[in-house]
């Protein structure tokens, strides 16, 4: 008579292990969080401790009024509505495309399928600073020179959120699709319905990366954007930095609420963000 196997025993915690794994995440959340907590500081420390160079890691005194003198002091209110106007754009354009394109290369057969493929990945090695001459050259014949179609249209599709949801969508089974094209339904059709709804992970990865970069883009809208009404906030940043002088306060004050939306997406889409990246085969 044949005898069953024992189940494996699995390996009990120990507390030692239990608490280096608590120090290790204490420290990596504290090497984190440190370079905002000195931002924030810095925004609040007076401007003649920062000059007397007498501040510390926890200021002697507290100065909020520093927040209202340097929104005063340039027009970041325009500033943040021209970031938050093309960021919006973009995650909606560049969102739309990649998740086309990804379900195009994962679920749908064509000639040249893997080489065209692999030409747009093959993009991702190629330096972002060799791309802007061909690309200022586009937004000057198509009259998108200072304007926020010329911050947009140039980044509407990337490479790797193409990528991320090839990746995604052959998690999807061909069986689903299949089942669709049975009963008459046209490829877009099954796209939007069946397809795009399981999606949602995904199109919460997506949608933080994108928003992330076009909110902290700094080089192409300086070259793009030239009249100071039309700057985003990270070129409007720079105007802060004086010739011989910057007041740091002022610098740290409006770059920590430039965080602010960055923070609201990730909390929006977080939820997602997990499940996301771990069916796009990234881990």
């Amino acid at each position: 008579m044949a005898t069953a196997k024992a189940a494996p025993r699995r390996k009990r915690r120990t507390p030692t292990a239990g608490a280096l794994r608590f120090v290790a995440a204490a420290l990596g959340a504290t090497l984190m969080v440190f370079p905002i907590y000195w931002m924030l500081v810095t925004a609040v420390t007076p401007i003649a401790d920062l000059r007397a160079a007498s501040y510390s890691l926890w200021p002697t005194s507290v100065h909020w009024g520093n927040f209202k003198e340097a929104w005063n002091q340039l027009p970041f209110g325009t500033w943040f509505i021209n970031s938050t106007v093309i960021a919006l754009a973009g995650v909606l354009l560049t969102v739309s495309i990649n998740v086309l394109c990804g379900y195009t290369f994962a679920k749908l057969r064509f000639p040249f399928r893997g080489v065209l493929f692999a030409l747009i990945i093959s993009t991702l090695v190629i330096p972002v600073q060799v791309l802007m001459v061909p690309q200022f050259q586009l937004v000057i014949d198509f009259g998108w020179l200072d304007s926020r179609w010329g911050v947009i249209v140039p980044r509407a599709a990337e490479a790797f959120g193409i990528f991320l949801a090839r990746q995604y969508f052959q998690s999807i089974p061909d069986e689903l699709i299949e089942a669709a094209r049975i009963d008459g339904a046209s490829e877009f059709r099954i796209f939007w319905r069946v397809v795009l709804p399981l999606a949602k992970p995904l199109i919460a990865v997506l949608v933080i990366f994108t928003f992330m970069w076009r909110w902290n883009e700094f080089a192409w809208p300086l070259i793009v954007l030239k009249d100071q009404a039309s700057y985003t906030v990270p070129v409007g940043l720079l105007l802060l930095r004086g010739q011989y002088s910057t007041d740091y306060n002022h610098l740290m004050a409006m770059t920590l609420l430039s965080l602010a939306p960055m923070l609201a997406i990730f909390l929006l889409f977080q939820r997602y963000f997990v499940e996301g990246m771990t069916r796009s085969g990234l881990k």
